[in-house]
C-alpha cells in the first residue's frame, strides 16, 4: 500500500511539475514497438560507461522537459501522415472558405479512395457552457460567515463531489473567494472557478463548466448545493453560487441545408472532417465551405507544421543553455542534421537561419515541387524528416546523455552485460525524496 501511494505521488508530481503536454493518439504503441524500445534500452545500458550525474532539481526538470519536447516533435511528425516512410508528410489538409464561421482538419485515412465531397455549413447558434455567477461582495471587508468548518456539494456527470473548507475569523471576502476558486479548479472535476470584478470594485466567484451542451434533457451541467452536506451550510447563500447566469445550450447549424445539433462546438463529420465552430453566420444563407485542399497545398501545410515543430524543439533546448551547457550538444546535433541537407532544402525554399531556426518560402516550395519531375526534392524532405525522427527517438530513449555528469569508468570491453544503470537514473530521479 505504501509503495502504491508513493508511486501515485510520483506520477502526479511528474504530470503537474514536468509534463507540459497531454497525451495523444500517437502516444500509443504496438507490442513490436515496445519490444524494440526494450531491446534498445538493453543495448544502451550494456555499452554505457558509469557516470555520476547531477541530481539537482534543475537537472531533473531539464531531463524530463527534454524528453517531453522530443516526444512532442515526434508526435508532430506522426500527425503529418505517420512514421512510415511511404506515408510520411502525406496527410491530407482541409480548408474552410470562411474561418470566422468554422475551421476544419482532415482526420480520415491517409490514402483517400475516391473523391471526398465538400460541404457547406451555416451556423445559427453556438454551443455554450454553464456559468454560475455569485454575489458581488466588497473584496476587503471581512467575510460574514462565522468561523468553523463548512462544506458544499457539486453534482456533475452523475457524480457528487463534496468540498470542505474552514472559515477563519480574520479573512476577507476576496481571501475566501480566491481559496474556494483554487479548491474547485484544482479538483479537476470539469469546472473552472475564477473571480469577476464589477465596475464598483466588488468581486464575485464565478463557476464555469468545461463542457457545453445539453445532455439527457437536463437544463444544467452541474448543480451546486449545501443542503445535505457533512459540515456547516451557508456557503451557497452567502456567496450566491446557486444563481445560473448562463444556461448550457447545443450548437445549431445547417449542414448542406439540413438542420443539425451538437453538444459541443467541436465535432467530427463522417469520421473525415474535424470541425470547430467559431461564430454565427452574420446573415441567413452565409456559409463556410469545408473540403480537402489539393495535394500540393496539403504538402505545403505539412512541411510548414514540420518546420514549426523543429523550431519549437530547438528553441526549447536553447532555453537551457545558461543553466545546462550540455544542451548545446543537442542544438549542435540538430544543426548538423539541417546543415547536411541545407543545399537540398534551400532548393525547395526551406532556409536555415544563423539562429538555427528554419523558415519556409511557400511560393518557392510549391514551385519547386511542381517542377520536381523525378520527385527528388520530395525524397530529400522525407530523408530530412527521417533524420529528425531518429534524433527525437534517441533523445526520448536517453535524455541523460545531455545532463551534466562525471565519467567514473568505462566497462570492460568484450565482457559487458546489461544493467539498468542509465535508464534507472532517469526514472529514479523522479522518485528522489518520495521513497
Amino acid at each position: 500500500m505504501a509503495y502504491n501511494a508513493a508511486l501515485h505521488t510520483v506520477y502526479n508530481h511528474y504530470l503537474t511539475a514536468y509534463a507540459p503536454k497531454t497525451t495523444t493518439q500517437y502516444d500509443t504503441h504496438k507490442k513490436s514497438e515496445l519490444r524494440n524500445i526494450y531491446n534498445s534500452i538493453v543495448k544502451l545500458n550494456k555499452e554505457s560507461p558509469l557516470y555520476i550525474l547531477d541530481s539537482s532539481n534543475e537537472s531533473r526538470a531539464f531531463a524530463v522537459g527534454l524528453k517531453e519536447n522530443a516526444r512532442a516533435l515526434r508526435n508532430t511528425i506522426a500527425s503529418l501522415g505517420g512514421l512510415d516512410e511511404t506515408e510520411m508528410l502525406g496527410k491530407k489538409a482541409a480548408y474552410s472558405s470562411n474561418q470566422s464561421i468554422a475551421t476544419a482538419s482532415y482526420v480520415g485515412e491517409s490514402s483517400v479512395a475516391g473523391i471526398v465531397p465538400s460541404f457547406n455549413i451555416e451556423v445559427t447558434s453556438l454551443a455554450s457552457n454553464q456559468v454560475n455567477l455569485g454575489t458581488f461582495l466588497p473584496p476587503d471587508e471581512k467575510a460574514e460567515l462565522p468561523s468553523g468548518s463548512y462544506s458544499f456539494n457539486i453534482a456533475i456527470n452523475d457524480l457528487n463531489y463534496e468540498f470542505q473548507y474552514n472559515v477563519r475569523g480574520w479573512e476577507s471576502n476576496r481571501d475566501l473567494q480566491e481559496r474556494l476558486a483554487r479548491l474547485v479548479t484544482n479538483a479537476e472535476i470539469g469546472i473552472n472557478a475564477d473571480l469577476l470584478e464589477d465596475d464598483k470594485g466588488n468581486v464575485s466567484l464565478r463557476l464555469t463548466s468545461t463542457a457545453s451542451g445539453i445532455k439527457d434533457n437536463k437544463d444544467y451541467i452541474f448543480h451546486i448545493s449545501d443542503e445535505n452536506t457533512s459540515k456547516q451550510s451557508g456557503t451557497i447563500d452567502y456567496l450566491g453560487l446557486g444563481f445560473m447566469s448562463r444556461l448550457p445550450s447545443n450548437a445549431r447549424f445547417l449542414l448542406n441545408g439540413e438542420p443539425r445539433t451538437a453538444s459541443s462546438n467541436h465535432f467530427t463529420i463522417d469520421k473525415v472532417f474535424e470541425v470547430t465552430l467559431n461564430g454565427i453566420s452574420s446573415t441567413e444563407g452565409e456559409t463556410a465551405e469545408i473540403g480537402l485542399k489539393t495535394d500540393l497545398d496539403s504538402l505545403t501545410e505539412n512541411v510548414g507544421n514540420l518546420v514549426y515543430g523543429y523550431n519549437s524543439f530547438v528553441k526549447a533546448a536553447a532555453e537551457y543553455l545558461d543553466s545546462h551547457p550540455r544542451s548545446g550538444k543537442l542544438i549542435n546535433e540538430m544543426g548538423h542534421i539541417s546543415r547536411h541537407y541545407r543545399s537540398s532544402l534551400e532548393e525547395v525554399g526551406i532556409h536555415l537561419g544563423t539562429d538555427g531556426q528554419l523558415s519556409v518560402d511557400s511560393d518557392a516550395f510549391k514551385h519547386s515541387i511542381l517542377n520536381d519531375e523525378n520527385r527528388l526534392h520530395f525524397s530529400t524532405i522525407r530523408d530530412f524528416t527521417n533524420s529528425i525522427l531518429r534524433k527525437t527517438n534517441q533523445v526520448s530513449l536517453n535524455p541523460m546523455e545531455y545532463v551534466d555528469k562525471t565519467l567514473v569508468a568505462y566497462k570492460n570491453p568484450g565482457h559487458n552485460f546489461a544493467t539498468p544503470y542509465v535508464t534507472s537514473n532517469y526514472s529514479g530521479m523522479l522518485f528522489n525524496s518520495y521513497c
